[in-house]
């Protein structure tokens, strides 16, 4: 039986959308039905619904794309799986042994993923994943974030110019405003807001978290970016993630600890007998390869 791989149905996939025609976006006369008919092949219908799951079934980059683009192509292709099919039952194709055996194995794999799913949707309730993210709390050190205002410019000279300005009582928001290269934070006189010591590069967090509340850098911090000048407006204790915002992580963690649990149980209760490549037990000696032989 020929079947096209997976990347070159995707090709003529994408070649049928670029040369497909556009639609005319034209309103309808009357509301139509919620699923209707958008095609017939020698009395079988295809419906919409068909399209968005044969959608569905193309690879992520693209489901997201919106199903007017592709239906043109989408379409045709069902047509052809339609026309397929018919000559498929013709030719009698189920009675054969390839087909048999291509069936059992997609079956075989279809039960060992739909075992694995039900599964670990036992183990990974919600109870569970409370449970793991109160655990997780308490491991978690304490975090520190600070908020911090900076000026930066291009060259270490201006930056020194700077910090002379601000011994001397100059205002750091307005000199933020007028002279810093970094547009963003400077229209807000500096204000970077809160951040924790990841959230930066190297050198400025290290400068930042290393001052005292109302501190200002004394000499310039040389990024990546430019010449920084650091002040420190306040410093506290980082709140903590969120369930939600840790229940993808946490449901990961805790489906590959039930796999393994499950895996090790039903291992433990299972007689298994493993053997060498040719068939013969491990403990006997394997014959020589040919031309091995001395």
């Amino acid at each position: 039986m020929f079947a096209l791989p997976r990347a070159a149905r995707t090709a003529l996939l994408l070649a049928l959308v670029a040369a497909a025609p556009a639609f005319a976006q034209t309103p309808p006369a009357a509301t139509p039905p919620a699923d209707p008919v958008v095609a017939t092949v020698n009395g079988q219908t295809i419906r919409l619904s068909d399209v968005v799951a044969a959608q569905a079934d193309l690879p992520q980059q693209y489901r997201g794309l919106p199903l007017e683009r592709l239906y043109p192509a989408l379409l045709e292709r069902m047509i052809d799986a339609k026309l397929q099919l018919a000559e498929a039952r013709k030719a009698k194709v189920e009675d054969t042994e390839a087909y048999k055996k291509r069936l059992a194995s997609l079956e075989e794999r279809l039960l060992q993923e739909q075992y694995l799913v039900q599964e670990i949707e036992k183990r990974v309730t919600p109870k569970a994943l409370k449970e793991a993210y109160d655990k997780k709390l308490r491991d978690i050190p304490p975090e520190e974030e600070v908020k911090a205002r900076h000026i930066l410019v291009a060259d270490e000279a201006a930056a020194k110019a700077v910090i002379e300005d601000l011994k001397k009582g100059g205002d750091f928001e307005k000199i933020a405003k007028d002279k810093s290269t970094d547009k963003a934070s400077g229209a807000q006189g500096g204000d970077l807001g809160w951040f924790k010591k990841g959230d930066m590069v190297k050198e400025f967090a290290e400068a930042a978290f290393m001052l005292k509340k109302g501190e200002t850098t004394q000499t310039p911090i040389k990024s990546q970016f430019g010449y920084h000048i650091i002040r420190l407006d306040d410093r506290r204790a980082a709140a903590p993630p969120s369930m939600e915002e840790m229940e993808e992580e946490l449901r990961a963690e805790l489906s590959r600890e039930a796999y393994g649990q499950m895996m090790e149980g039903l291992r433990k209760n299972a007689k298994i007998e493993k053997f060498n490549m040719d068939g013969s037990k491990p403990s006997e000696t394997p014959p020589a390869p040919p031309g091995n032989k001395k």
